[in-house]
């Protein structure tokens, strides 16, 4: 019984090593719920949860593979090697609790800057990549892999994937670059010059996507995003200016109609959903004389770019409303066209051939 005693002692060292260890595990946890669940803390909290399983059980094994070597129940070569293992696991479960835990404060940090960023593949993906690679490095290193060769043949590949990927590369760079200047934010409503326009949706690896006012999602390469010429209608804020013209005719009195539609401005102020009040709406007769009308100009703002079409459309019902009722013509083009027989060349106006030139 002796002899067979210093063999369940590993087991035994084990089995305490664990036991504590998952004692303190469930005590930090216990500790970190009192944070509300978007504290970093609670995120951090969250994250651990499954991996401390694994870590207190490797380090029972830890210690149990100590007392097997004390004990010369285990070669000293096979004590090296299942401690290399035991850390190599622990290191490569540590390194991806850390890169999640980078891809959160990613998006924590993109959202207090208004970036928007965090929630887009690029940002999220390039902190975990970051993480993973240098992560995988201190493994190799730990475990005895000499990584100098590694790099180099890394970057001979590299050199070679950059040539035959230049446009891919070009299009993740330029990614970066976005959102480095942060030209947008997801969420906001741009015009990448001819390329499209519409709600920012996200910002990948190769392509920016963007949501159009019909639904649709228009996928624009990132590099193409970049030379565009980017008009921006969310910043410096939402609102946005909107011109709508109207014509009448020549014949009509100015006053009359500019009192008309500053009344229709007022009354559609506290009835119609996104006018805005600030800065108020006016009438005036900028660049107004037209080939066959007379053109007001209403100029207005709206709390957002898509509000301004169901203003657009409530406020010319309400104006062709009350010019119906107060008799304003709205201006229609005009052409006369005069049929007649043409002048021979004896009437007055007629044209009559030099000599030599008659037809034949």
């Amino acid at each position: 019984m002796a002899s067979i005693w210093p063999m369940f002692r590993p087991l035994l060292a084990f089995a305490t090593a664990t036991a504590i260890a998952l004692l303190v595990r469930a005590a930090l946890l216990l500790v970190l719920r009192r944070w509300t669940s978007p504290s970093p803390v609670a995120t951090a909290a969250a994250l651990v949860r499954a991996p401390s399983l694994l870590w207190s059980v490797a380090l029972g094994l830890y210690i149990a593979n100590d007392v097997a070597l004390s004990l010369s129940l285990l070669p000293a070569r096979w004590h090296v090697r299942i401690g290399l293992l035991l850390e190599a696991v622990v290191l490569l479960s540590v390194t991806l609790v850390l890169a999640s835990l980078a891809a959160h404060a990613v998006a924590r940090v993109s959202e207090r800057s208004a970036l928007g960023a965090g929630v887009t593949g690029l940002a999220q993906t390039t902190s975990r990549v970051v993480v993973v690679i240098v992560g995988s490095l201190v493994v190799l290193t730990v475990v005895g892999v000499q990584i100098t060769p590694l790099l180099t043949a890394l970057g001979v590949g590299g050199l070679a994937v950059a040539l035959a990927l230049q446009d891919t590369l070009a299009n993740v760079f330029a990614g970066v670059h976005l959102l480095a200047d942060r030209p947008f934010r997801v969420g906001d409503y741009v015009k990448a010059g001819d390329a499209g326009e519409g709600f920012v949706v996200d910002i990948g690896w190769r392509s920016t996507r963007i949501r159009s006012l019909a639904n649709n999602i228009v996928v624009i390469p990132n590099q193409t995003v970049a030379k565009a010429a980017i008009t921006n209608y969310s910043l410096p804020d939402s609102r946005v200016s909107v011109s709508l013209k109207v014509s009448v005719e020549y014949s009509v009195d100015p006053d009359r109609v500019t009192a008309v539609l500053e009344d229709e401005l007022a009354k559609a102020l506290d009835t119609v959903p996104g006018l805005l009040r600030e800065p108020p709406p006016g009438v005036s007769l900028v660049h107004g004389f037209g080939e066959y009308s007379l053109d007001f100009t209403v100029a207005f703002s709206v709390a957002t770019f898509v509000d301004q079409y169901p203003v657009q459309h409530e406020l010319r019902k309400r104006i062709l409303d009350r010019f119906r009722r107060e008799g304003i013509a709205i201006a229609t083009p005009t052409r006369v066209t005069r049929l007649g027989v043409a002048p021979s060349a004896d009437e007055p106006g007629g044209h009559r051939a030099p000599e030599g030139q008659a037809g034949s």
